[in-house]
Formats: structure tokens, sequence, C-alpha cells
């Protein structure tokens, strides 16, 4: 925001061919400013309004050609609750639906927390539903709410501070104080966190943007706060070998048609790196299956389980394109020649759904988190010693996906090529995988002290008597 006293104000301009014939110009430092009106009282009532402020000593905004007197009262009207939700509506159309929960999640969050008072303020649960489901949702806007999340909604907006409030540190930290708990007052998860105070930093951000404080900067760099510690890097104690990878896809076959319909998407996310949510969207014309030989699976897709409140067509799963990439790019990866047997197989005895997709649940459905998780805890149950089972190894079905890309890397394979493959960036390859690596470099430590070794073994005299030359 550039101030100045240097402001010149002209005198009004009647254009009688206009609609709105009177016009109000002027000059603020070297911008210039004009505004039209239909009636000459309202144009004169005006330029007396912003002569008045030049007569006070009032500095004028040369973007805006504004008082700063009348700057500071928008900024005052705006309040947190209504910012949050002009942020909701600007994101929304090109925002994916999870990340769409995510937000709402964030500023159901923090807003109850910026708030002038708390009298009469509605009880938790129903306030959070209200913020969650209906104001930052924008999905149900055109409905008709309850009359509890209508006046809980009503009890907001009246109560929310303004969001110029927030320059200042000690309200910016009650913010971060919220979003740092659980609606039941313990500590949340570090990742949890972290991925709201991104939100409220991106709120901040669109504040800025719209010149809601009086310095162009987001306030929450002044904000000193320690990040939750968070740990990022696979735990080797769930990796599983081969030998066990083995055991856990033949206790899902014997678990009927259901294990057999998925045994090899679990396969993907072993020998092909693959996320849950990839290996769900894999379709056939996708899969470069030969008969001999490595075969390719090129991702474009995955699908995941939003829930029909979140998404464009009203449906529970929501198609996109792949994490952290552009809507039209694609990832190959080659898979070795048993897992291309593995598919074939499948294929022969399981076919395709209408669509073309791989793997279905036995009515043709997408599936699901929760019918896939229960069919991989009776196979771990199944092939995994009491203390095995006990333990971190391969817990979740995407333990799978740490294990294949752990294999690789202990494999000898390039980290750049096990990023690719993965669709990691190198740099979070190296952050999730530091201890998998650590234990790598250890192997790699061992055979270059064996090759010195054998180096710097004195060689057996040559037959002129000397001693062959050692580094």
């Amino acid at each position: 925001m550039k101030l100045t006293y240097d402001v010149r104000i002209y005198a009004l301009e009647t254009r009688s061919d206009r609609p709105k014939p009177y016009r109000l110009r002027w000059l603020v430092g070297t911008k210039k400013h004009s505004k039209s009106y239909t009636l000459k009282a309202q144009a004169d009532g005006r330029r007396s309004e912003l002569m008045s402020a030049v007569r006070s000593g009032d500095q004028f905004d040369e973007e805006s050609g504004l008082p700063v007197s009348e700057l500071r009262a928008q900024r005052g009207s705006v309040t947190w609750y209504q910012h949050a939700r002009d942020y909701v509506d600007r994101k929304w159309d090109l925002a994916p639906a999870k990340s769409r929960k995510s937000y709402a999640d964030a500023l159901a969050t923090i807003t109850p927390a910026l708030v002038k008072t708390r009298a009469g303020m509605p009880e938790q649960s129903a306030l959070r539903r209200a913020l969650y489901g209906w104001a930052f949702n924008r999905n149900r806007w055109a409905e008709t709410p309850s009359r509890e999340i209508r006046d809980a909604l009503a009890w907001m907006e009246r109560h929310s501070l303004p969001i110029s409030a927030l320059e200042d540190p000690a309200t910016l930290r009650q913010a971060l104080d919220a979003l740092g708990k659980k609606l039941d007052g313990t500590p949340a998860a570090a990742r949890t966190a972290r991925r709201k105070r991104a939100c409220l930093s991106d709120v901040l951000g669109f504040a800025v943007e719209a010149q809601y404080f009086t310095m162009p900067v987001n306030p929450l760099a002044a904000v000193k706060w320690t990040a939750p510690k968070t740990v990022e890097d696979v735990d080797p104690e769930a990796v599983a070998n081969p030998r066990q990878v083995r055991a856990l896809l033949s206790g899902v076959r014997e678990q009927g048609k259901r294990g057999e319909l998925l045994e090899a998407f679990f396969g993907c996310l072993y020998y092909a790196a693959m996320r849950p949510a990839e290996a769900a969207a894999l379709t056939r014309d996708r899969c470069h299956l030969p008969e001999t030989g490595w075969g390719v699976l090129t991702l474009r897709r995955g699908v995941v389980r939003a829930g029909r409140g979140w998404t464009r067509d009203g449906k529970a799963h929501e198609a996109r394109h792949l994490k952290a990439r552009a809507e039209q790019d694609s990832r190959p990866v080659p898979i070795p020649p048993h897992f291309v047997a593995m598919l074939r197989a499948h294929l022969d005895r399981h076919g395709t759904a209408p669509d073309g997709r791989l793997f279905r649940t036995a009515r043709g459905g997408l599936l699901q988190e929760s019918g896939y998780g229960d069919v991989w805890a009776k196979a771990r149950a199944a092939a995994l010693s009491q203390e095995e089972v006990a333990s971190p190894l391969a817990r979740r079905p995407y333990d799978l996906r740490h294990a294949g890309v752990s294999f690789w890397l202990s494999s000898g394979v390039d980290p750049m090529e096990c990023a690719r493959r993965a669709g990691h960036s190198l740099a979070v390859l190296l952050r999730v995988y530091a201890k998998v690596l650590a234990h790598t470099r250890e192997r790699a430590n061992e055979r270059i002290d064996a090759a010195l070794r054998e180096w710097h073994t004195p060689e057996p005299p040559s037959p002129g008597g000397h001693l062959g030359d050692t580094p």
C-alpha cells in the first residue's frame, strides 16, 4: 500500500450521453481515479467526502484512490468468517474433492478461536457441524440448513473478529494454538497441524491481496511457531521382504473369490510401488503385458473416496490426475516378468469392469478401503507369525508401496530412478526412505571395504622375485 498526501480533486464533469452522466475525477500521486453517478447530488456528496479527507490531513492510497480512514473502515467491516468463506468460494471450482474437505476441516478448526467473545457460543459439536458441513462446503450453500445450524452460523457471523485483527501476533497465535489441537483438546498429529497451518497461511495470503492489512506482508511470517515433531521416514520394521510379501499375497488369494479379485491389486502396490488410489483406477489399456519379459504400467489417474457432499457430480468417488502432477501427465512403471504373469492370469480369470478397470468389488463397484483393508488384515493373520502380526510389519496395505521402493533401493537401483517410478521428487524420496538408504549405505561401505582390503593384500611373489604394485 503506497500512501501519499499528494491528492488533487477536480470539478465534476457532465456527460449527458451516458447512463451515469456525472463523473468525479481525482488524482492520487501519479494514479488517476474516477467514478460516475446517476445523480449530481451523489457526485457532489462524494466529492465533498474526498475534499474533507484532504482537509483533515488524511493520507490516500495510490492504488485504490481511497483515504486511509475509509480503507481502515473497510478492513474492519470484513470478518475472518466472511473472508474464510470468500476463500472457499474462490478455491472451490479448481480444487479436488479431498482438498475441499481439507480446507473445510482446517477452517472449521481455526474459526471458533477467532471470535470477540465466547458468551453464548454454541455447543462445540454443533458449531463444528455448522462450519465443516455448511459454512465451508459450497455444495450446500443453496440448501436450507436445520434451525440448529442456522443459529450456530448466525452467532459466528455476529461474533467473528475482523480479518484486520490478525495483524496482531497475539490474535494470530490463538489460531495457531487451535490448529495444534484436536476437538478433545489433545495435541493434533504433526502432519495434521502442518496441513492446517498451510491453509491458514494461504487464507492470510488472500487477505494481503485484498489489502485488508496495513502492510503488504503475510502476518504469519512474523509469528514464531514451532512445528510439531513428525516422523516422515519409513520404519524399517514395517517393510516386508520379498519372501514375506509372497506369503502375504498367498494369504490374500486363499480367501476365496474376494481374495482372488484382490491378489494382483496388492501386487501393484508392491511390484509397481503404486498408491492404492492409482491401482484402483488402473485400466487394461494402460497395461503392456507381453508373454515374456518385463511389462510396463502407464499410470495416469487415481480414484479416491471423498464423499458425495464434496465432489462435483455428487458421487462418493472422484477420479483425478496423479498426485503432484499436471492434469495429463503420466508415469510409466516397468514391472518384472512374474508380476506380468500374475496380471495376465488375473485378466484371463476375471476380465475387467465395463469401464476397463482391472480391480473391482465382487459386484463390479469401485474398491473401498474398508473392504480391501479387511482382506489384508486376514492375510496378515494367516501368513505371519504372532510376533510379526503384533509388530508394524506390513500393517497397512500402503506399507507394500514402501516395501517395494525399499527393495528397489536396497537392490542398488539409482535413487533418481526409484523416485521417478514411485512418483516422488528426489528430495521426498531421500527424506521418506532415509533409514532404508542408511542401511543401503552400510552395505555399500562393506563392499568398498572388502574391495580395498583385496587391493591392499600383498600379491604373491612374481617369478622374478618382485612383489606386485599396490596402491
